[in-house]
Order: structure tokens, then C-alpha cells, then sequence
């Protein structure tokens, strides 16, 4: 691992320790110490994208501080790697507190909470020019009783830190950070090989650790073991959308770097598919092509993988097949909002 990574990760430290112990007070101008004036920053849907600090702190932060004063953030992966375009660091965790006061209209639950997130953060001269954060929305209105979609396949669980609770890296060896690389590469171009020879072809067996853990997001869901990835998320998946293709080196593809026996890959968008068979969130095939956010960590154990957390912003696919969401929650939880329902 190179000086560059290590120096970047001590670097954003600060940034951690900034939403550890929040402080509202001083948070617009900790913020300007750690990002750039243009830094482009893109969030799950329906947040959007913002620029720069300022926007960052008003329009997205400030509001969820109004819904859970108490907001803290809690990281078990801080992985880092160098690319071309400067030192990025991948974080997996959650921000809890007590969620007191809606957001989104998601309505509160007045208890502890948990949204989880992953985030990537590009680097240059110390300051952050590029963040991506992708969070577990849905799991949200889970929590509040509030979610207006079909039921998840998987389990909807809080997804657990690293088995050998060593998900902040502070320093790697280069060779594990290349073979951990390689292994995932080759899993992923097994999977590519599906739309021309079906399951077998992709061979996971070679890959994947027998009990194996896939933290799918909310909405899909988590499985265990293969059997369990394969029935309750990527033969459905895969059945509605035979024709996906990873966008690494792509358009929407960010990074793609090993750090240690952990492997992690940010794309915005990351797959671009059509929609042609069912079975997959409950959506007609009715041949609509999508996009999908989707971000992975993934942790090797003896020569094969064993852990893997995704997150897709799942919100933003509705929003491309023309259904609102959000609105769908309001109408389900209107008589909760304290507001007028409109007809």
C-alpha cells in the first residue's frame, strides 16, 4: 500500500471523528476544512447531488439533524486505495440517534434508529473533490413502519461489521491487497459469463466460502450461504434482467482497488440493464432499461471470498420505472404526518 493511501486515511480520520462527535455549532466550517469548494457529491434518491461544502451541510445534513439531534456516525469498513484520478477511501457503516422529527416524511419513530451507509470519498491534496453516499433509505422506513413496496426476499436485518472485526485498515500488505483484487475480478467475470451459459457457467462455487454472507440493502435483503444468494436475490435478479453489465472502467465506474484482504468497487451508475422478465421487486417486465448506483465491499478469507455488503439505491430504480416512492409512503402513512391528505 502506498504512502499516498495511508496519508489519505489518516487524513480522514478527521472526517469520522467530525459526525462521531457532531457537533452542530461547528460543522459548516469543519466541513470546509475537509472539502473542496466544488466537490461533487452525489446521494441515494431522492437526495440528489449537491456542490460543495456549503450545500452539503444545509440542504442534506442539516435536515436530518433536525430529525435525529443526536445523529452519530459509526464506521466498521474504512478501506483506501490509489487511482488515477488521487487516493479514495471506502467507508461501510451507520448513522444512528433518535429519529425525534420527519425526514423525507418518513415519520419518526422516537426511538433509536440505524441508516446505513456507503460512502466513498476521492482525495486530492488532503481535501475531499469527490464523495459518493449511498444510504440505506428504505431501511429506514422500515424502521418507521413505513415502507410502501412488496415484502424483501432476503431478510431484512441490521448488517453486521466484518466477522474478524478488522474493516479499518490502517496499513496493507500490496501483494493481499492484489490477490484480493484478482480473486473478486475473476468472480465478477464469472458472473459475466451468465448470459451466455446460465448459472453453471458462472461457476461460484470456486469462489464463495460455504457459508458465505451477502448483506444485500433493504428491500432485497440479506442471504446466507449460496443457495440462499442464489434463490432469494440473484436468480430473481437475474431472470428480470438477464442482459446486465458491470460499468467498471465505464462511465459511472469511480473506483475498484484492494486494501488488505478487503476489495471494494464504487460505480454511479455501476450496471445498466433492461427490465425483460419478472420476478425481480415485484417489477413488469415491460422492457424498460435502467441504471443502478451500487456499491460493494467484499472481504476474502483463505483464498475466497466470504463476506460481501452492497447497497443500491433501489429508490432511484423506481423512480426510473415512473414509480414514486416517496409519495406512495405518504399516501400509506398520511393519517401519521400531521399534515392535510390530499386528494
Amino acid at each position: 500500500m502506498t504512502q499516498a493511501v495511508d496519508a489519505g486515511k489518516q487524513r480522514f480520520q478527521r472526517y469520522r471523528e467530525m459526525f462521531y462527535n457532531l457537533d452542530p455549532s461547528t460543522l459548516a466550517v469543519d466541513l470546509r476544512s475537509m472539502m473542496s469548494a466544488d466537490c461533487a457529491i452525489r446521494l441515494a434518491h431522492p437526495l440528489g447531488d449537491c456542490t460543495g461544502p456549503a450545500s452539503f451541510h444545509e440542504d442534506v445534513i442539516a435536515p436530518l439533524l433536525h430529525a435525529i439531534p443526536d445523529l452519530e456516525r459509526r464506521d466498521y469498513i474504512v478501506i483506501g486505495g490509489e487511482q488515477q484520478d488521487g487516493v479514495w477511501i471506502g467507508c461501510g457503516g451507520y448513522y444512528t440517534g433518535v429519529f425525534e422529527r420527519p425526514w423525507l416524511d418518513i415519520p419518526p419513530t422516537r426511538h433509536l434508529v440505524a441508516i446505513r451507509f456507503m460512502e466513498f470519498f476521492r482525495l486530492v491534496d488532503g481535501m475531499i473533490q469527490t464523495a459518493r453516499l449511498l444510504w440505506d433509505i428504505p431501511s429506514l422506513m422500515m424502521q418507521a413502519d413505513a415502507w410502501p413496496m412488496g415484502p424483501s426476499l432476503g431478510v431484512d436485518h441490521f448488517a453486521p461489521a466484518p466477522a474478524t472485526q478488522d474493516g479499518i485498515v490502517q496499513s496493507a500488505n500490496a501483494t493481499t491487497s492484489a490477490a484480493s483484487l484478482k480473486l473478486v475480478e475473476d468472480m465478477i467475470a464469472g458472473l459475466e459469463r451468465f448470459a451466455d451459459g446460465g448459472p453453471e457457467a458462472m461457476d461460484l462455487t470456486q469462489f464463495w466460502h460455504p457459508k458465505m454472507n451477502w448483506y444485500g440493502p433493504a428491500g432485497i435483503g440479506s442471504n446466507r450461504r449460496l443457495s440462499g444468494f442464489r434463490n432469494w436475490h440473484q436468480i430473481p435478479f437475474l431472470s428480470a434482467i438477464p442482459d446486465r453489465r458491470a460499468n467498471i472502467d465505464a462511465p459511472g465506474y469511480d473506483c475498484y482497488f484492494g486494501d488488505g484482504d478487503y476489495v471494494a468497487y464504487c460505480g454511479w451508475p455501476a450496471i445498466t440493464a433492461t427490465v425483460t422478465g419478472d420476478g425481480w421487486l415485484g417489477i413488469a417486465p415491460a422492457g424498460q432499461r435502467i441504471t443502478m448506483a451500487s456499491l460493494d465491499f467484499w472481504r476474502c478469507e483463505n483464498g475466497v471470498l466470504r463476506e460481501n455488503w452492497v447497497l443500491i439505491d433501489l429508490l432511484d430504480i423506481w423512480r426510473q420505472l415512473g414509480v414514486d416512492v416517496m409519495k406512495r409512503m405518504r399516501e400509506v402513512t398520511f393519517a401519521r404526518q400531521g399534515v392535510d391528505f390530499q386528494t
